[in-house]
This record gives C-alpha cells, sequence and structure tokens, in this order.
C-alpha cells in the first residue's frame, strides 16, 4: 500500500507531492466483518498519512448488501432499510391507505413500517441480554424511565404492576417472572436501585439486572422514541383500497406491515451479498466500480479519528472499557455471516 500510493511513509519521509493516485477508495465486505477492516483501514490512514484524510483523497464505496430481481427488474439495494422501502414502494402501488378515517399517502405508510421494523428488531437484539415481553411492558405501558430508579419505594409500584401483569400472562405464556429490588453497588453515591428479574420457563431460565444506566442509556432512550412515533397506529385498523378490488382490512400496524412486506417479495428473488467476492465481475462494476453508478463517501477528519478512538479501545490493553464496548455493541448486532 505505502509502494502504491507513492509518497512514503513517516513525518521525515512523507511527500504528498509524490502522490500517484488522488483517489483512494476503501471497498469492503457490507457486512460486520467489511465495517471492521474498514476501521482498521481508516485508523492506518489517519495515523500514518493523515495528510490524505485532510485533504479529501480517501474515500469508501458502498457495496450494495441486497439484489432483488422479479421477471425483468433487478435492482441493487445498499441495506435493509433500502431493501424495506423498495419492497414496500413495490406492494403499495396504485392504492389508497385508510387508517381510520385518515387517509394516509405512501411516504408515511412507509415511515410507520420502518419506525414499527425498527422497533421490533432493535427490541428483539436486546432479547438476549433482557427480555422482549419485559421491556415492551417498560416502554409501552409503564412507561419507565431513569426518576423511577432513584427511590425504592417509585419502583416498587412499578415492579407490583408488573407482578399483576405477568401472573396474568403466565397462562399463556407459560413464563414465571419474579422480581427483587436492591441498592446498586457501583452506584452507592446516587443511591440508584437495581431492578433483579428472573425468568422461569419449561425451556431455559433467564436472570439479569436492569440498571439505571441502561434506563437511562441513548438505546433505551431510542426505543422509547421509536414507540412513541408508532403508538397512535400499533392497534388501529388499516384499509387497503384498489379500484375493482375488495377491500382489504388488518387490524393492527403489525399485521399491515406482514402483510406489505410479503406481498412484495411475492414472486421476486432476493439475494443478500455475504461478501463482495459472491458478485460476478460484470455486477462489481455495475454496482461499486462503475463511476457513473457507484456511491462513494469522502472520509472527513472526524470519521478517521472515531475510527482510530473505535480501534484503539478494541486493541489497547485496557480490558474494562473493551468489554464495556463489546457488551454495548453487542445488542446492535444483527446479520452475522457465520
Amino acid at each position: 500500500l505505502i509502494q502504491a500510493l507513492g509518497t512514503g511513509m513517516g513525518r521525515d519521509v512523507f511527500d504528498l507531492g509524490k502522490l500517484r493516485y488522488h483517489k483512494v477508495i476503501i471497498m469492503t465486505d457490507a457486512d460486520v466483518d467489511g465495517s471492521h477492516i474498514r476501521t482498521l483501514l481508516l485508523t492506518l490512514f489517519f495515523r500514518q498519512f493523515p495528510e490524505l484524510v485532510e485533504r479529501g483523497h480517501i474515500h469508501i464505496a458502498r457495496p450494495p448488501l441486497y439484489k432483488y430481481k422479479r421477471g425483468k427488474v433487478e435492482k441493487y439495494l445498499r441495506d435493509e432499510k433500502e431493501l424495506n422501502g423498495f419492497l414496500i414502494n413495490s406492494s403499495l402501488m396504485n392504492c389508497s391507505i385508510h387508517v381510520g378515517d385518515e387517509i394516509i399517502d405512501h411516504e408515511k405508510a412507509k415511515s410507520l413500517i420502518n419506525r414499527f421494523l425498527s422497533y421490533k428488531s432493535t427490541l428483539m437484539a436486546y432479547d438476549g441480554h433482557f427480555d422482549t415481553e419485559l421491556l415492551q411492558r417498560l416502554i409501552e405501558t409503564e412507561r419507565v424511565n431513569s426518576d423511577h430508579f432513584k427511590s425504592s419505594a417509585a419502583l416498587s409500584e412499578i415492579v407490583e404492576k408488573l407482578q399483576k401483569y405477568f401472573s396474568i400472562e403466565e397462562v399463556k405464556s407459560l413464563k414465571r417472572y419474579s422480581f427483587a429490588i436492591e441498592l446498586d453497588k457501583n452506584d452507592v453515591e446516587s443511591s440508584h436501585c437495581v431492578l433483579k428479574v428472573s425468568i422461569k420457563s419449561p425451556l431455559k431460565q433467564k436472570a439479569f439486572k436492569l440498571h439505571h444506566s441502561f434506563i437511562s442509556s441513548l438505546e433505551y432512550s431510542d426505543l422509547m422514541n421509536l414507540h412513541d412515533g408508532i403508538k397512535k397506529y400499533v392497534y388501529s385498523k388499516f384499509e387497503i383500497k384498489r379500484e375493482q378490488q375488495q377491500t382489504r382490512v388488518f387490524n393492527c400496524l403489525s399485521d399491515f406491515a406482514d402483510m406489505v412486506l410479503n406481498e412484495g417479495r411475492q414472486g421476486a428473488y432476493i439475494q443478500r451479498y455475504k461478501g463482495l467476492g459472491e458478485m460476478n465481475p460484470e455486477q462489481l462494476w455495475e454496482t461499486t466500480m462503475n463511476p457513473e453508478n457507484r456511491v462513494l463517501m469522502q472520509v472527513k477528519i472526524e470519521d478517521a479519528i472515531e475510527a482510530d478512538q473505535v480501534f484503539s479501545l478494541l486493541m489497547g490493553d485496557q480490558v474494562a472499557p473493551r468489554k464495556e464496548f463489546v457488551e454495548n455493541n453487542a445488542l446492535n448486532v444483527k446479520n452475522l455471516d457465520i
């Protein structure tokens, strides 16, 4: 790489005037592994070739993650959000959408479905660490926030409601919930409480703690905001009307979203690329390398600084911050190619 760039490396050797390529493009797979490799390369450029970053020579290619094919129609899509948007548009052509007395346009329908999908997928990402049903109850019904964890009295009221609800649900779910409140030993000065949760079912047992730090986190706030954006429509009746066709009725947002996405997939072949190597040369040229079609992101110094900080955290000698980073971000990882 150093030889190809031609600038040399190091404070006393580097010569920008000898740069052979004025557009250096990082092209990696559109998955988690690709993101890791991109972070390593950005760190190298930031630490050893900072002038290339500062002068805008470093770019990132955006290869597609999906290919949609239906009949003669072929479409490459960068990520899951773009795929869902395309499926929604395909499904809702030539129809009107009624929610009660309100007629919503296709953009609003797309926004609602995307918010709903983001909310559900984020909840599911936390299921391995916490419990989806409990988080839903905390967010959708009890509206639990960080203030509830500041006193045992406030948290006790929430626990009482949770116990009452889950004792009724136990008949259907066969899951038994137990709750206990204790002081946070890691945060003695502020006297925050911790909610200990134990769940028993015929298949497995799970135990975890809910801390004030999670309830006051940006991730939990994002979940609350996602739900706030859809709560008016979660249990609304949706009607789809098309000329010369029978009106289709759906009793909730979940059923409506499922129908729209399933209809968009009907008769289509959707391929998810695990890596650039799965594309043939013509596809790679058409989607990622052709200057007329490709999507490039110019790397700014802020991007390189962030990559360097992540790299230092993951590869450094400090175990505690690395463990915290991995635990926090493991909840957000989807589509691992293993």
